[in-house]
């Protein structure tokens, strides 16, 4: 079954097929039981249908009731995204902001009518795809006097394949899966490959300038946009398809990462490559986390464009790789589908050994195009299993708060930056968690100039507390990253949670400039009030 035609769970990550079985929830409580000292069982997940919400403040008119429903159980599906404390709360049967009505346009003409409708009524209009953001990005702000949210998932069409251009046009409504499996009788691949992956859509990425999960060179949604449709409340936004243009400002530049405030995105043009065939790989270890990154400084700074490039640190390796909690691990991977890639992965190894990295010659493991296994075994494949395996609904509510936050920093910077950014998130998570709290970092993307760090979190939390002690702890890795300059976001997008320290990175009178953007394109301010910029 296509994923856009799956039915979604409420109160997990993805489907309901995607859900964890009683049987493992059970399993998780009791490790974390074992770790607490204490027992926890798991909360009894709610039925959908006795939730209670507010009563809706539309009225659907009859041209529109084809297409667009108040029904209860579409409000109350489409009110969350998929951060943990909005998890949290559809597990608890908490919807505080439901959208008033759902629209499911099946085409652009649909799509033209709900865009109207809501204008003409002032209604705020929130773009949806597969609901994967972690941003806050769907809430419904308690200001609105009416929320729609629009469903794409009908635009879930790949519309032409240039085989010769290697590109397509695709709806935004397509998800990740249901894409590479209409490119594979080609023998092509978009190979963007988001943690979210299996249940965000095409157009979601466009939209938050999502990051996939090549370490190096074509990763971001923003190297393989060749052009954007996109409905404003003022018409329709489209660009001309070329592979490249000195012709002023991008109006692409300026759809990708709107996060729905300019306006709904309904197809895109994606440049495309050739399926791999050759791969490499290989896992090296590091006495020390400074160790690793130096390596892996002056292997990207080399140019030799791994895929992958993630450096674990002590923590995370030990965690997730077996490792001893002194070491750091990288991981290397190549591929491509012309040329062999044994040669550049034995160079990017060489670099490693020069700064005290370990493997030996058997782990490198080269595939030349026979189907060889590579990255699935040893330490390599340890993280891998559970990088993949992460399922949020599994510990959800078991009293364990876990989150993430991810940033950029030059490499100038780097080392007292992840310093700075340890020391004040650390003594935030004692405070707040105290002996159980957990502080690990890895490389999820590094560039010539600097690397991409994603922190992790954890720690046991009193049920009912969690989200004031998520937000001292965010609030504070925010100032910290922003203090120290980094990025208060590198690929998760802004949505209503990173404001703070977007308002504080971005320049006042580019703030200025969007603003009069969105008042040229929606003049009431329906799309997404309160993400990137405040209404006027």
């Amino acid at each position: 079954m296509p994923v856009w035609d799956q039915p979604r769970s409420f109160w997990t990550w993805g489907n309901v097929s995607d859900e964890p079985s009683e049987d493992e929830r059970k399993k998780m409580a009791a490790a974390i039981s074992a770790r607490l000292g204490q027992e926890v069982t798991p909360p009894p997940i709610p039925n959908l249908d006795e939730i209670e919400l507010t009563p809706s403040r539309i009225t659907v008119p009859e041209p529109l009731s084809a297409f667009v429903t108040a029904g209860h159980r579409q409000r109350a599906l489409h009110t969350y995204g998929g951060h943990v404390l909005e998890l949290l709360k559809a597990m608890r049967g908490q919807f505080d902001h439901p959208p008033d009505a759902v629209a499911h346009p099946r085409n652009e003409d649909e799509l033209e009518a709900v865009l109207s409708w809501c204008d003409q009524h002032s209604y705020t209009a929130i773009p949806y795809g597969g609901a994967t953001t972690v941003v806050w990005g769907l809430s419904v702000p308690a200001d609105s006097n009416g929320a729609v949210s629009i469903d794409m998932a009908h635009f879930h069409q790949v519309l032409e394949i240039d085989e010769v251009s290697r590109a397509a046009n695709i709806q935004a409504g397509v998800f990740g899966p249901d894409l590479e499996a209409t490119l594979k009788p080609h023998g092509l691949t978009l190979r963007h490959f988001p943690q979210s992956f299996p249940w965000s859509t095409v157009g979601g990425w466009v939209a938050t300038r999502s990051g996939g999960h090549y370490a190096t060179n074509h990763t971001h949604i923003d190297d393989f946009v060749e052009a954007v449709r996109m409905l404003t409340p003022s018409g329709w936004w489209e660009s001309r398809r070329l592979p490249g243009s000195g012709a002023g400002p991008s109006p692409d530049r300026l759809a990708i990462g709107s996060e729905g405030i300019l306006g709904v995105i309904s197809s895109v043009w994606l440049r495309l490559q050739k399926r791999p065939v050759y791969r490499a790989t290989a896992g090296v270890v590091f006495p020390s986390w400074q160790a690793g990154y130096d390596a892996t400084r002056h292997i990207v700074q080399a140019k030799l464009w791994p895929a992958n490039l993630r450096l674990l640190d002590p923590a995370e390796a030990e965690q997730s790789a077996g490792l001893n909690g002194q070491q750091s691990l990288l991981i290397i991977g190549f591929e491509s589908a012309d040329v062999p890639q044994g040669a550049y992965v034995w160079e990017a190894v060489k670099i490693a050994r020069e700064f005290e990295g370990q493997i030996d010659d058997e782990d490198v493991r080269i595939d030349d195009g026979t189907g060889q296994a590579t990255g699935r075994e040893g330490a390599v494949g340890a993280w891998r299993q559970a990088f993949i395996g992460v399922n949020a609904g599994v510990s959800n509510g078991l009293g364990l708060l876990a989150d993430t936050f991810e940033t950029s920093i030059t490499w100038d910077k780097w080392p007292e930056f992840d310093a700075h950014v340890r020391d004040r998130v650390g003594a935030a998570l004692r405070e707040t968690l105290g002996a159980s709290a957990r502080l690990s970092c890895r490389f999820t993307h590094v560039y010539p100039d600097g690397p991409a760090p994603y922190y992790s979190f954890s720690g046991v939390a009193a049920p009912g507390g969690e989200a004031e002690i998520w937000q001292h702890i965010k609030d504070t890795a925010t100032a910290a990253v922003v203090d120290a300059g980094g990025t208060s976001t590198h690929h998760h997008a802004v949505g209503r949670m990173h404001r703070p320290g977007y308002d504080q990175q971005v320049p006042t009178t580019f703030k200025a400039a969007l603003r009069a953007v969105k008042r040229e394109l929606d003049p009431r301010g329906i799309l997404n009030p309160g993400v990137l910029i405040d209404p006027d």
